[in-house]
């Protein structure tokens, strides 16, 4: 299973679109606190649509609390920081995965990347132009890839709606 955590989010409408994504993927979806907003926000929920019910959330009251909640597990820290490119990494290898996005403004803390620096993977960008990637487009984008690899366990392949625009 991939796990989407995000730490201290601060935008609803990431938060909403990543919450979109973890539905559609099967995906557990983990808050590590302090959060930005409220989760009764008017952006998150519409930003979720009506998906939250089908989406799995746990909250962190920090960062330590979930780490200590997955020790052992495949945790990966994603950042433009990285020096590995998340296509490198093996996610097909049975093991629950661990997805770790930072805050939007300040990312994941600097001691704490420098203290697992063999679980940080970029996602290759021009810098030049651009400081980051959206959050959710991150997110999704790496999700995808790891189910990409696991051949897309439980997802529908194809589906054939009652009104279908292709059939």
């Amino acid at each position: 299973m991939n796990h989407i955590v995000l730490f201290e989010p601060q935008i609803p409408a990431n938060t909403g679109n990543i919450a979109r994504t973890c539905a559609a993927t099967n995906s557990p979806l983990h808050l590590i606190e302090p959060l930005g907003f409220s989760t009764d926000d008017k952006q998150l929920k519409r930003a979720g649509l009506d998906y939250w019910h089908d989406v799995n959330i746990t909250y962190h009251k920090s960062l330590a609390d979930f780490m200590a909640s997955v020790e052992g597990q495949a945790v990966h820290l994603i950042s433009k920081f990285a020096n590995k490119v998340y296509s490198e990494e093996t996610f097909d290898d049975g093991r629950d995965h661990y997805f770790l996005f930072g805050k939007e403004t300040t990312g994941l803390p600097e001691e704490f990347m420098r203290e697992n620096a063999e679980k940080c993977l970029r996602i290759p960008m021009n810098d030049e132009h651009v400081r980051s990637l959206n959050l959710s487009n991150t997110a999704a984008l790496i999700v995808y890839e790891a189910l990409r690899q696991q051949g897309f366990p439980n997802l529908e392949l194809t589906h054939h709606y009652e009104n279908d625009k292709i059939d």
